[in-house]
């Protein structure tokens, strides 16, 4: 997200707010795919702050500024990763205090936003009416946790063939497809790679990732083909992969290599679980209680590689959304 154009507002201490309404500020990425051609200072109206930060630095001071500012909405206009990296920086300075968040979803990939119901052209105006009239959801982050590090903050989570499938996505992004279609792409084909590789091939050869049940103090060893966790109540395309959701954090692991993937595969995205996909090696868990993982290898949170290593995983404080 944060690597591009200068600040198209910058907060100031003699900033008015309009008169009647919430006191407003947005945090635009220039990089979503609907802000190309868009002006910032088109999107917003009198009396809303607005800032369109290009690197993690400018980021951390445009939310401390507005933060100084008391806020009783905060906007965040791109997609999921622009999310994220709004999330991840907000919470060593808002603490438990974040106001209620609105979302215009203009990214490549808006998971959150369909989860939350919120179309695409949803406006700021929309946003600030529907504050208003005290329409909100909530949704709990996953949040990541490193050493002493800040924890990193998203939604959809994922390990092994999941990285694949998102380097899939990311070249059915450059061909033009975004959102479900991107996602529908990336289904077929990492079913496809699989099931037509070779048993030494690198997506059915797995992971082998080190689990650690902070409730229990029990560690486990599993190769595994696919992790995927995520606390959004709906996928993309209406895909079930995570079952009966929950309202904490839901997970579908599946061991290495995986067997009967393409009837798998169909159920697994219908909402099946449990019975013969259990007995094949596909797992499925609800309101997950804080793990530690060992990974050899890279995840995703959100689009976007992270280095593995030992991370902490778990469900983070409910958040408020303004919703239609």
């Amino acid at each position: 997200m944060l690597d591009r154009k200068p600040l198209a507002a910058t907060p100031n201490a003699t900033f008015r707010f309009a008169r009647g309404a919430a006191r407003a500020g947005i945090i635009s990425n220039p990089r979503s795919r609907r802000n190309w051609t868009v002006d910032l200072e088109r999107k917003i109206g009198p009396g809303v702050l607005a800032a369109a930060p290009t690197t993690n630095d400018q980021l951390v001071a445009t939310l401390r500024s507005f933060a100084e500012q008391k806020l009783e909405l905060l906007v965040i206009d791109g997609g999921d990763g622009t999310v994220r990296d709004v999330l991840s920086a907000a919470a060593g300075i808002y603490g438990d205090d974040l106001p209620p968040l609105a979302l215009l979803p203009s990214g490549k990939t808006n998971a959150l936003a369909l989860d939350l119901g919120i179309p695409v052209g949803w406006t700021l105006q929309d946003a600030m009416t529907a504050h208003a009239e005290g329409r909100i959801q909530t949704r709990s982050p996953i949040e990541i946790r490193r050493d002493a590090e800040e924890p990193l903050c998203g939604f959809i989570f994922g390990v092994g063939g999941f990285v694949m499938a998102t380097e899939l996505a990311q070249g059915t992004h450059r061909l033009g497809a975004i959102d479900g279609l991107a996602v529908g792409l990336s289904l077929v084909g990492a079913v496809a790679q699989t099931c037509f590789g070779s048993h030494a091939n690198r997506w059915r050869v797995g992971e082998k990732v080190e689990i650690l049940d902070y409730s229990t103090g029990e560690t486990k060893v599993r190769d595994l083909y696919l992790l995927l966790a995520s606390t959004l109540h709906k996928m993309p395309l209406g895909i079930k992969p995570l079952g009966t959701t929950s309202t904490g954090l839901d997970v579908l692991a599946v061991e290495a290599p995986p067997r009967m993937l393409p009837v798998a595969a169909a159920a697994i995205v219908a909402g099946r679980e449990g019975g013969w996909l259990e007995r094949k090696g596909y797992h499925h868990a609800h309101a997950v209680p804080p793990v530690q993982l060992k990974l050899e290898r890279g995840f995703i949170l959100d689009g976007e590689l992270f280095p593995g290593g030992t991370i902490d995983v778990r469900t983070g404080a409910p958040i408020r959304f303004v919703t239609p």
